[in-house]
């Protein structure tokens, strides 16, 4: 009876500190009270207990249920989905597991009380519900069981000791909420203990949840929390904040609080009916444009004529109301010609269109760049090639505004390896030369394909020549 008394006084303590410390928070607290049931079975041990969460809802033969109030909990929300909750529970456990001779052991009524605290994680904000509220929770505890047949563990067998030991312990819940303070829960949640005189066990709880601790200060019908003047009575529409005027804006937001207005001007009236607020009027006597702040615009070219140095000929903003100017005459006015004194192009920004090499010009390319030779394994080019590549740089040199690429490739004798290596330093040889003989480096890109794309068979030798070449390619931007 002792711990029973200790347990009954640490809720009613619990208790009483849920209802007189502070709220200023919407229903921040919440009172679980109801029956639990505990399961010493689903542990992990050798009989007459079972493995982890073997028969786990095997209420007949292993469940020990009290069908009374036993289980009270108080919690309070913390913030970001977070809740502590503190309680206690009281049981008589008449069930032991089971056994080869009997699916349930019955033991006498061995008393069970147990004290826990523990962090709650609640998943309804994260599911968008307001009914449905599951929960994760990890704590700690202790709780004390009367010794029995199967727990025995004092010097003096029979004495029915009540031990207790630290728990610690892993929650499982779900509240379901008829109105915003009444909803009914249900919980399991396992008890670990390190003390071979304390059994592992499950606990699982069911009944009634109260959500409380919301305060109205003002009686305007706005929780404190959501009331935006919680010391002025005012209007749930506008969140507990008042509306002199009644012109359906929230004094706080009304730029003519004590004059009824219109919602579109913030509360402020339109006395020339140009859809602009007095206020905001430039104009005010005179019916405008919204654009220009309530003032007119002759030649519509959204400068007002007290700015615009040619009213009567529509023209930018950015030029004064006048029109641009055109110097070349392309078509394209010189604020975004980038050649304003060289007629060209509208898809060339003003600037003449650049002139790119042919298909056939490109074939050229190809047919003087297969022929290039290089010495046998090496990047040195073999004497009879240096006319090719004079021939090809003639051809870049005509297209001064085009970009190149310059591809290596290799047969497949040899290795993967070195073949990658010998066409990477074959096509910067190629743009080596390029570049010395006037071509801009900035035009050119060199790459090496090793043997990875033959267009011929490596099976004889004429195929693996035509593999072993140059190409290159207009890059395009």
């Amino acid at each position: 009876m002792k711990n029973l008394s200790r347990l009954m006084f640490t809720m009613l303590l619990v208790t009483t500190m849920g209802n007189v410390m502070a709220q200023d928070q919407n229903n921040p607290w919440a009172i679980n009270f109801g029956v639990n049931a505990v399961d010493v079975f689903p542990v992990g041990e050798d009989a007459p207990q079972g493995g982890y969460f073997d028969e786990f809802f095997n209420v007949g033969d292993h469940w020990s249920i009290l069908p009374s109030l036993s289980t009270i909990s108080v919690s309070k929300y913390v913030g970001d989905n977070f809740s502590v909750q503190v309680g206690g529970s009281v049981n008589q456990i008449k069930k032991w597991g089971s056994d080869a001779t009997s699916p349930s052991l019955e033991v006498d009524d061995l008393a069970y009380y147990a004290v826990d605290g523990n962090v709650r994680y609640h998943f309804a904000n994260l599911i968008n519900s307001k009914k449905i509220d599951p929960a994760i929770g990890i704590g700690g505890g202790y709780t004390w069981i009367e010794e029995g047949p199967y727990n025995t563990f004092s010097t003096a067998a029979g004495t029915n000791n009540t031990v207790g030991a630290g728990t610690v312990n892993a929650s499982l819940g779900l509240t379901y909420w008829f109105s915003e303070n009444i909803g009914l829960f249900v919980e399991s949640k396992y008890k670990h203990s390190f003390e071979d005189y304390l059994t592992k066990h499950f606990q699982h709880s069911a009944g009634v949840a109260v959500r409380f601790g919301g305060t109205d200060t003002d009686g305007d019908g706005v929780y404190d929390k959501d009331d935006a003047c919680p010391e002025v009575f005012g209007l749930e529409a506008f969140n507990g904040c008042p509306d002199a005027d009644g012109d359906g804006i929230e004094d706080s937001k009304d730029a003519c609080p004590n004059e009824a207005g219109l919602a579109e001007f913030n509360g402020c009236p339109d006395t020339d009916g140009d859809g602009i607020a007095d206020n905001k009027d430039n104009c005010p006597e005179v019916a405008g444009l919204k654009s220009l702040a309530g003032c007119p615009d002759a030649d519509g070219d959204g400068v007002t004529d007290a700015d615009d140095k040619c009213p009567n000929e529509a023209g930018p903003k950015a030029n004064n109301g006048c029109p641009w100017p055109d110097t070349d005459g392309d078509g394209v006015t010189d604020n975004v010609d980038k050649c304003p004194n060289e007629a060209g192009t509208v898809a060339n920004d003003g600037c003449p269109e650049i002139v790119e090499p042919t298909q056939e010009v490109m074939e050229q390319l190809n047919s003087y760049a297969k022929t290039i030779l290089f010495d046998t394994g090496k990047s040195s080019f073999k004497k009879q090639s240096y006319s090719v590549l004079q021939s090809i740089t003639a051809i870049l040199k005509e297209y001064p505004e085009s970009n190149f690429t310059i591809e290596g490739h290799t047969d497949s004798v040899g290795s993967k390896t070195l073949n990658q290596k010998l066409s990477d330093a074959r096509a910067n040889a190629v743009m080596a030369y390029l570049i010395e003989n006037g071509i801009d480096s900035e035009r050119l890109r060199a790459f090496g394909f090793g043997e990875d794309y033959p267009i011929d068979t490596n099976a004889t030798a004429a195929g693996r020549r035509n593999n072993r070449r140059v190409e290159v390619k207009l890059k395009k931007d």
